[in-house]
């Protein structure tokens, strides 16, 4: 090819990468799916006041809502490292806050790794890999340009498990979240005409704290939630005949100053005072419309400047949460209101009249969902071993059900967390079907083989959301459920690939 040819190559080149779509890619720690767009039957709560989260609600509008989206693990650094490769804890070999999925898993590529392989900027701000060590400090790799973490000016402390801070006091030393989102719209900014990156295609992760333990806010919030509006949960003990080793006593909470006074020990069938559990439930959800406030901020900068109708949003909390239902508190574990978490896409011309789909959805489902939304390459099935190849995926791409919200889809959502039991390290394998949710307990070996001992188990649990919505009955030694549970055993060893359907080319695998 002539100097002429290989000119207009790179000019169509150039083009299609300005002429392809942004995303805007949104993280909300420990955020379960207690806004309003998710009322109904996938609502994690019976007993609540109103929830006000009128910018989430705005965008689910016009999004691909999954109202049973599972995370899976319910834990911020493995859920989150799953999420952004695409794969599964046992393929990343993450289930702690410490270690880095490069130096055990492999080589994989992440979300914004992908997209500024493909010509976009990417830049990030607040939490959206896990800080620190775990992430080799935000996984360098993945950024087109230095990543930003706001400033802490003491309100986020281990004193206090919540605060509601005088809106007056703020103003010199902003709220983190406050931070994040005003960095987001410099951002933004930067993009937009005039600016040093208009034309270049973007990828801007913004990841927000709240609300993450301590339930900071702006005092104002409150106003959302009068006192006498909060609830206590209507189950505060544990489900009936669970075994020991499906409980967390939730040492994350009983760390901060004010709860380590009450003296709770985070047992089994304990609970924590009425007024402790009304002040937390209350700030909770004040937090969480602080941060709602935050990303109604920039979605309305999204659109001052022209990027509303080329851009991808995607928005998802990290895992659900406990707020004091069965007497637990915090995630760390396998029930429906730790793996539970909200997720939606915003794509422009596919989803603009608001799509809501009630089919199981994994975070492993969204990888191949944006780089498809994008008309990017798209990513093959990974094989069983994939520790040496760098882009695969062992999700599904959501596309089809914004064209079928009903159509055949997989029919189990997979998560895990894990335990130690007698000195011996245990996982918790948990499947979400339509109706059931069924759990093994089982001996697990970590590196090098990081497989389970479906023969040693430490507990088993079976909870029929048909009849038990809360999960207050453990069902699995019930006869009446014997049958059943044989076949949930069997389909829950065979694992996620089998409950896969065939989609042609979603089961391409390298």
């Amino acid at each position: 090819m002539d100097f002429k040819g290989i000119l207009t190559c790179m000019c169509f080149l150039l083009g299609a990468v300005r002429g392809r779509k942004n995303v805007l890619f949104f993280a909300v720690d420990d955020l379960r799916p207690e806004l309003t767009c998710y009322e109904g039957q996938d609502f994690p709560s019976q007993v609540h006041p109103p929830i006000h989260s009128p910018n989430i609600d705005k965008l689910a509008a016009k999004s691909l809502l999954l109202k049973r989206a599972y995370v899976q693990q319910a834990v911020c650094s493995p859920s989150r490292t799953s999420l952004l490769t695409g794969r599964r804890p046992d393929t990343t070999h993450i289930y702690d806050l410490v270690h880095y999925f490069r130096d055990l898993g492999g080589n994989f590529t992440t979300i914004p790794q992908y997209f500024k392989e493909n010509g976009y900027i990417s830049a990030g701000m607040g939490k959206i890999f896990h800080p620190g060590s775990a992430s080799n400090h935000d996984d360098p790799i993945s950024w087109s340009i230095p990543y930003y973490h706001a400033t802490e000016y003491g309100w986020e402390s281990k004193k206090k498990s919540w605060a509601a801070i005088p809106d007056d006091e703020l103003k010199d030393k902003p709220l983190v979240d406050y931070q994040i989102a005003k960095q987001a719209l410099k951002t933004l900014k930067m993009f937009a005409k005039g600016g040093p990156h208009e034309g270049t295609p973007f990828f801007i992760a913004v990841g927000f704290h709240r609300p993450h333990l301590p339930f900071v806010f702006p005092e104002s919030f409150l106003q959302y939630y009068p006192k006498n509006s909060v609830k206590l949960p209507p189950n505060p003990y544990a489900p009936s005949q669970m075994p020991d080793v499906a409980w967390s006593s939730y040492g994350e909470l009983r760390a901060y100053a004010d709860q380590n006074r009450l003296n709770a020990s985070g047992g089994i069938n304990t609970t924590l005072p009425d007024t402790d559990i009304l002040e937390l439930r209350r700030a909770y959800y004040s937090a969480l419309s602080w941060t709602d406030s935050l990303v109604g901020q920039v979605m309305e900068e999204l659109k001052t400047y022209g990027f509303e109708n080329d851009t991808i949003v995607s928005f998802w909390g990290d895992h659900g949460w406990q707020l004091g239902e069965h007497g637990e508190w915090c995630k760390h574990t396998n029930f429906e209101l730790a793996t539970h978490a909200p997720m939606m896409v915003h794509i422009p011309g596919m989803t603009d009249n608001g799509i809501v789909t009630e089919q199981l959805t994994e975070y492993v489902d969204l990888f191949p969902t944006l780089v498809e939304a994008a008309e990017l390459e798209p990513m093959p099935l990974c094989p069983e071993n994939s520790s040496e190849i760098e882009l695969c995926r062992e999700g599904t791409s959501l596309i089809p059900l914004i064209k079928n919200p009903k159509g055949l889809w997989k029919d189990a959502a997979f998560s895990q967390y894990p335990r130690t039991a007698n000195r011996t390290k245990v996982m918790g394998y948990t499947m979400r079907t339509n109706r059931y949710r069924y759990t093994e307990w089982v001996k697990f070996s970590y590196a090098p083989k990081y497989k389970p001992d479906w023969d040693t188990v430490f507990g088993v649990e079976l909870y029929d959301h048909g009849s038990d919505p809360e999960e207050n009955r453990n069902v699995a030694y019930d006869s009446t459920y014997a049958a059943l549970r044989i076949d949930l055993s069997v389909k829950l060893h065979a694992g996620w690939r089998a409950a896969i359907p065939p989609q042609n080319e979603q089961m391409k695998v390298l």
